[in-house]
């Protein structure tokens, strides 16, 4: 069942496909036009899950499930999966490498290898201050909070010497 994502509770549970290249505005429209048929049709056994979605920046996919409702089975995460393979097949893109990171170059955003940015760190061009995105968010309270943080507040903290 699609709902607005500005109205999921703040514990709903949320992925972030981050993508690999901006998406043009034509491709954010089919985007948005299938992932709407893919929500309004998303079940766990065989119950309707409350979910809401946004693309953020022309280069994040996001997805908030309610799970007081219903939580999302291994079925369930196995078809929102199969559903972002298809996007990434349709836009010649990749949503589901985790071993990238993006962030804020000036007022562009940069998506680099993770080895690239720990490069990058090492050669002091991107610092504790450099803007991340934070992917590996839980809920939205948290992608609200905690998604677009300093680096030295991340996980990538870590690559900062």
């Amino acid at each position: 069942m699609l709902t607005d994502f500005k109205k999921l509770p703040n514990d709903s549970r949320i992925w972030i496909y981050q993508s690999n290249r901006k998406f043009t505005d034509a491709e954010v429209e089919i985007i948005i036009s299938e992932t709407k048929i893919f929500l309004e049709q998303w079940t766990a056994h065989g119950a309707d899950l409350e979910a809401g979605f946004e693309v953020r920046y022309n280069r994040f996919l996001v997805l908030g499930l309610n799970q007081s409702n219903a939580s999302a089975s291994g079925c369930s995460i196995d078809a929102s999966v199969r559903f972002i393979q298809t996007l990434e097949k349709e836009f010649a893109v990749d949503l589901l490498d985790k071993m990238n990171v993006t962030f804020y170059n000036g007022e562009f955003i940069a998506h680099k290898s993770l080895i690239d940015f720990r490069k990058m760190a090492k050669a002091r061009s991107v610092s504790p201050n450099t803007i991340v995105f934070n992917n590996l968010v839980n809920t939205k309270l948290e992608y609200l909070e905690d998604w677009e943080v300093a680096a030295k507040d991340s996980w990538h903290n870590r690559f900062l010497a």
